[in-house]
């Protein structure tokens, strides 16, 4: 092995066993938001901000965690950014195996496409995600989110 050198480490996608959420506007269940296509999305089926609506990732078994990737609106196309309330600011509530609770604030862009946030944390068996706040809020609009993916560090020793 060269001098520095260290063994082939990657991220790797982890898919969480269910989702929940405290609402859901009919045909956008909150599976949606884990499917691996950026064209289907989930909703809370509610105007304005939606402040304090939830969606809910868990993991049958402890996992941990080093990064999220996050797709907000509608799809990833720019042109379907006007279409519905982004998230601006949401609390992601960690829980973990040993039933203990974090709770970190994640503050996303207004842009399209998927934004990747650190997230470091082991033992995670649920993550809630907690809007706060809104872009693009209106009468006429839902906060809504394509896509959430996590990632786990996966480990590949060559020979």
């Amino acid at each position: 092995m060269e001098r520095g050198a260290r063994p082939f480490r990657e991220a790797g996608p982890v898919t969480p066993d269910s989702a929940e959420a405290s609402r859901s506007f009919d045909g956008h269940p909150p599976k949606a938001l884990f499917d691996k296509i950026n064209n289907s999305w989930w909703g809370p089926g509610v105007s304005q901000s939606a402040d304090g609506e939830w969606m809910e990732a868990r993991f049958n078994e402890p996992t941990r965690l080093l990064d999220i990737l996050i797709t907000s609106g509608i799809s990833t196309k720019a042109s379907d950014l006007s279409e519905a309330a982004l998230p601006h600011r949401m609390d992601a509530i960690i829980t973990t195996a040993d039933g203990k609770q974090t709770t970190r604030q994640i503050t996303l862009d207004q842009v399209s496409g998927p934004q990747q946030r650190k997230f470091r944390a082991q033992n995670v068996v649920s993550v809630r995600f907690v809007i706060r706040s809104a872009f693009n809020v209106g009468a006429d609009k839902q906060v809504s989110i394509a896509e959430i993916e996590f990632f786990t560090r996966a480990t590949t020793s060559g020979t």
